[in-house]
C-alpha cells in the first residue's frame, strides 16, 4: 500500500528487515545499522539500510581528518561508513607495527546510492527515483538462509592464558607507577583458511545477542557483523551525547535471583563504578574541548543496562556544542573513545600497543552515519566479527579495563564472557 511517493506500509516488521538483509548483499558496499527494537531513553540509530556507492573517501591516518572535512563539506545527502582505531596515529602521533589480518582502512565513507529506513509501521526508500521498484525487490526477496559454513570454526588466540595474565601483571606495574589509571586491554581470536557467509552469521548473531547498535557492514571484501551495546558518540542539533560502556556482569536468564545478584552486584561494585567514573571523566574532558564552558554534565552515571548476554554499567554524557566547531573537529577530540582506551589517553595508546599483540583495526573504532542536516550517530565496535572474504580471515576481539586492583583471570574470564556469543555462533 503506498500513502507517499516513497513510503510503504509493511505488514511483518521482522520478515522484511530479514529481506533487507538478503537483498543488501547484492552490493558490493552496504551498511546495515539496526537498534534491534530497544527503546531507552536515548534510542540508538533507526533500522536503517544505505546500499550502493555514488562517491566515498578511503584512507588512512596522516591526513585523514582534512579529507573526511573536505567530503562531508561536498556531501550532498547521506553518509555512511566507519572510523578504525588507528586514526589513533593521527591524533597523537603513534605507529602500529603489529600484524593486521583484516585490512580495513583507518577511515571509510560513503555516499549511498539508495537509503532504505524501516520503523514498525512501513519503510521509506529515498535516493532513487523508482522506490517503488525497489520496495517489490525486497518483498520478491528469498528468506532462505544459504549455510553459514560447512563445519565448526576452531579459533585461535594470541594469548595463552598465562601470557595474557602476565601481560596483566605487568600492565599493573605501569598502573603502580602512575603511568595511567585505567587501561584497556585487548586479545584476538582468530581463524584462518575460513569460509563463511557474512549475511547469515549476523542473522543467527543477533537472533542470540540482540543488541542495540547491531551492524552488518561491507566494504567490498571487507566486513564488520556486528551486535554492540555500546553507543559512541551522537549529535542532535547542537547537542551531543556520548554513553561509554565500563562495568559488565553475566547474565543467569535461567535462574532469576542469580540474575538479579549479578546485577545487583554490578550495580553496587566499588570496583566497577571507580573504572567507570574514570572513563567518563575522560569522556567529560574529550567533550569539553568542543563544547560550550559549563555545558557538559554526566545525566546518568552508572546506569545499569541488561542485554541478554550481560548486564553492563552504561553513563551518559552530555554537552551543548560550540557554534563554530566542525564535524572532523568533533571526531578529532574525542576518538578513540575512551571507554576502549583509558585515561590519560595518549600514555594508554602508546601502552596499547606495547603490550596487545594484533591492530585492532576497525575494532573499537566506530560504524555509523551523518543525515542530509548534519546530525549523526556512531556506534563502538565491541562484540564483533571481522571478516576478509579474500583471504579467508577471522578476527574476534575483546578486552576489559585494567585497573591497579584488577585480578588478572577475572579479567580474562570477561574476556571470554564478552566472546561467548560470537564463539557459540561459529560453533553451531
Amino acid at each position: 500500500m503506498l500513502t507517499q511517493s516513497n513510503y510503504f506500509a509493511v505488514d511483518n516488521f521482522s520478515e522484511f528487515r530479514l529481506k533487507m538483509l538478503n537483498w543488501s548483499n547484492r552490493f558490493s558496499i552496504f551498511c546495515m545499522l539496526d537498534n534491534q527494537q530497544y527503546s531507552f531513553n536515548t534510542p540508538a540509530f533507526e533500522c536503517i539500510l544505505a546500499a550502493g556507492c555514488k562517491k566515498s573517501i578511503s584512507v588512512n591516518a596522516g591526513n585523514a581528518f582534512d579529507t573526511l572535512q573536505q567530503f562531508y563539506n561536498n556531501r550532498s545527502g547521506w553518509l555512511f561508513g566507519h572510523l578504525g582505531y588507528d586514526l589513533k596515529n593521527e591524533t597523537e602521533s603513534l605507529v602500529s607495527d603489529n600484524p593486521d589480518g583484516i585490512g580495513f582502512t583507518d577511515m571509510f565513507f560513503f555516499e549511498p546510492e539508495l537509503v532504505v529506513k524501516l520503523c514498525r509501521k512501513g519503510v521509506e526508500i529515498t535516493g532513487t527515483a523508482h522506490p517503488e521498484a525497489v520496495f517489490e525487490e525486497i518483498i520478491q526477496e528469498s528468506l532462505q538462509q544459504v549455510t553459514a559454513k560447512g563445519s565448526s570454526i576452531k579459533l585461535s588466540s594470541r594469548f595463552t592464558k598465562d601470557g595474557y595474565i602476565e601481560s596483566v601483571k605487568k600492565i599493573q606495574q605501569h598502573i603502580a607507577r602512575g603511568d595511567c589509571y585505567v587501561l584497556n586491554f585487548c586479545q584476538e581470536f582468530f581463524a584462518e583458511d575460513t569460509v563463511l557467509n557474512p549475511v547469515d552469521v549476523y542473522k543467527k548473531l543477533i537472533t542470540i545477542s540482540p543488541n542495540p547498535f547491531s551492524a552488518l557492514y561491507r566494504v567490498n571484501e571487507h566486513w564488520c557483523i556486528c551486535a554492540s551495546p555500546e553507543r559512541y558518540l551522537k549529535k542532535e542539533g547542537s547537542c551531543i551525547l556520548s554513553q561509554p560502556i565500563k562495568g559488565t556482569a553475566g547474565r543467569h536468564l535461567l535462574d532469576e535471583m542469580k540474575d538479579e545478584a549479578s546485577r545487583l552486584y554490578l550495580q553496587e561494585s566499588e570496583k566497577e563504578k571507580s573504572e567507570n567514573v574514570m572513563v567518563v571523566d575522560l569522556v567529560r574532558n574529550d567533550l569539553s574541548k568542543i563544547c560550550r564552558d559549563g555545558s557538559v554534565k554526566a545525566e546518568d552515571l552508572f546506569g545499569i543496562y541488561s542485554f541478554p548476554q550481560v548486564h553492563q554499567m552504561i553513563s551518559t554524557v552530555t554537552g551543548e556544542l560550540k557554534a563554530d566547531v566542525d564535524f572532523a573537529a568533533i571526531i578529532k577530540a574525542t576518538f578513540p573513545m575512551g571507554s576502549m582506551t583509558g585515561a590519560p589517553k595518549k600514555r594508554v595508546l602508546e601502552l596499547v600497543e606495547q603490550y596487545e599483540r594484533t591492530k585492532r583495526g576497525l575494532f573499537s573504532g566506530s560504524i555509523g552515519y551523518i543525515n542530509p542536516a548534519g546530525d549523526f550517530d556512531f556506534n563502538v565496535v565491541i562484540r564483533s566479527m571481522l571478516y576478509n572474504h579474500s583471504n579467508h580471515y577471522l578476527s574476534i576481539q575483546t578486552g576489559s579495563a585494567i585497573t591497579f586492583y584488577s585480578d588478572a583471570e577475572k579479567e580474562y574470564e570477561e574476556c571470554m564472557l564478552k566472546a561467548k556469543a560470537m564463539m557459540q555462533v561459529l560453533e553451531d
